[in-house]
């Protein structure tokens, strides 16, 4: 009888980096002489894509959009990467890693990234709060079998 090693996985950041950055604040320096209660708007996206022999990009694309007046007082855009190392990994818990551990590791540097580009811009410091990868994720898959059992019936 002969027992099989089951391989653990393993994962592995390789690197991470600023695909993409932009910074635009359309209403300047008139917006600096208006009182500041801006509406703050964040909007999320994460792509991945394979690039053979276990390895992934992962990339978390983050707008920031805050309004003043409804007027844009600024827009940032950021794309955040990553390259992971993920050997040995079933499909689903794959799929996990990288849809919710790996944008969850990339998130605290699109976080110190808006937070010091909106203060370059002289506008008060910004500061995103954390983000549960995990509960959007889980979102992410029930809409997908909802979607799933309203097509195919």
């Amino acid at each position: 009888m002969t027992t099989e090693t089951q391989k653990q996985p393993e994962f592995a950041i390789q690197r991470i980096y600023i695909k993409d950055l932009s910074f635009e604040a359309p209403q300047s320096p008139e917006i600096f002489q208006k009182q500041w209660q801006p509406e703050v708007n964040l909007q999320l996206q994460t792509n991945t894509k394979s690039l053979g022999d276990d390895t992934h990009e992962v990339e978390l694309a983050v707008t920031v959009t805050a309004t003043s007046e409804q007027k844009t007082a600024f827009l940032v855009e950021v794309k955040q990467a990553g390259i992971f190392t993920l050997k040995n990994f079933e499909e689903a818990p794959l799929k996990v890693m990288l849809g919710s551990v790996c944008p969850g590791i990339l998130f605290p540097y699109v976080r110190e990234v808006v937070s010091d580009i909106v203060t370059r811009g002289t506008f008060p410091q910004l500061y995103l709060t954390p983000i549960n990868f995990e509960a959007l994720y889980a979102q992410h898959l029930a809409e997908q079998q909802t979607e799933g059992s309203i097509t195919s019936h």
